[in-house]
């Protein structure tokens, strides 16, 4: 009778005894071999099964097999797939020494390699890391997530989305990092990721009640509407510019100003140019104006003068290839 190796893979990022009914069964009745004591090994043992260290997997878990019918390799934390490899060259060349199966006793969830990100970036702001993360601060990390987030936004005006997935893991980087410098804040104002996660996630579910509260679902316009009033109960505030980011762009900040006042009803006009009192201040008026203007007609002033300023940077770039010959 031919024998059966069973190659049971688990997830690193999983307490070790999360396995499913079918690996629990498969290691409680037959042999179990490990390359070395890990947590996952201890587990097993707790449960009531034998696990063997070995450094001889391959004959090990032959001749284990060709005795018990059965025998149990628990792969390390990176799948083993070299001891894969191996056995299955060698079953190949022997079919009849035993059958090879792999079986997973437990599988990353959607989002694990966030605990990765974790990891690294602890790693690398903590004593023996990187120096350099660990000098900064909240202040300092403040451009570089601006930058990360303009990256970010140039992938998607180019349409390129291999360059977007490589720009938000730089995002990402600075979330992460921003999250392991707060845990070092005094213990009055101290926060981690996890406290980030968790106020996100009930956000979401409290600014979504269609979806997580059995609310009737409406037009798109009644579920934008029913979120502002949410957002309102929730952040009470004095003006309609309060939570309006100041730091963004002058255009973007003159439309995101300008919709407030817009959405309040509040009968606030622009100022007129003529009204400035110097030329700056009335070069600011205009540009203002512009936006206003620019509003009205359902244009983006910020997009506009983007899309306008970079044409103009490729007929730069034409004008340095082939140079127009003096006259």
């Amino acid at each position: 009778m031919t024998g059966r190796i069973v190659l049971l893979v688990t997830s690193p990022r999983l307490p070790a005894g999360l396995l499913t009914a079918a690996a629990w069964d498969v290691v409680r009745a037959h042999p179990v071999l490990a390359a070395a004591e890990s947590e996952l090994t201890t587990a097993v043992r707790v449960s009531g099964a034998e696990v063997t260290v070995t450094d001889g997997p391959v004959v090990a878990l032959l001749d284990a097999a060709a005795t018990h019918g059965t025998a149990v390799w628990l792969a390390g934390p990176a799948g083993d797939e070299a001891l894969a490899r191996e056995l299955g060259l060698r079953l190949a060349r022997e079919p009849g020494l035993a059958e090879l199966e792999l079986m997973y006793g437990s599988w990353d969830p959607p989002g694990a390699r966030l605990l990765d990100a974790v990891a690294v970036l602890d790693r690398l702001a903590s004593p023996g890391g990187d120096p350099w993360k660990r000098a900064q601060t909240h202040a300092s990390l403040a451009p570089f997530l601006l930058e990360e987030c303009y990256e970010a936004y140039d992938a998607i005006a180019a349409g390129d989305l291999g360059a977007l997935r490589e720009e938000l893991g730089d995002v990402l980087l600075q979330v992460v990092l921003h999250a392991r410098l707060a845990e070092e804040l005094p213990e009055d104002e101290r926060w981690n990721v996890d406290d980030v996660a968790g106020g996100l996630v009930a956000k979401m579910i409290r600014r979504n009640p269609h979806v997580f509260a059995g609310a009737e679902v409406g037009s798109i316009e009644e579920i934008t509407e029913n979120w502002e009033q949410i957002k309102r109960a929730e952040k009470p505030r004095a003006s309609v510019l309060d939570g309006v980011a100041l730091s963004q762009p002058a255009l973007a900040l003159a439309a995101k100003i300008l919709h407030r006042v817009e959405r309040s009803g509040l009968a606030v006009p622009p100022p007129e140019p003529s009204a400035a009192s110097d030329a700056s201040a009335r070069l600011g008026t205009e540009l203002l104006g512009t936006v206003a203007r620019a509003r009205a007609a359902g244009l983006d002033a910020e997009a506009a003068l983007r899309r306008a300023t970079l044409d103009y940077a490729a007929t730069v770039r034409a004008a340095e290839e082939d140079p127009v010959p003096p006259s």
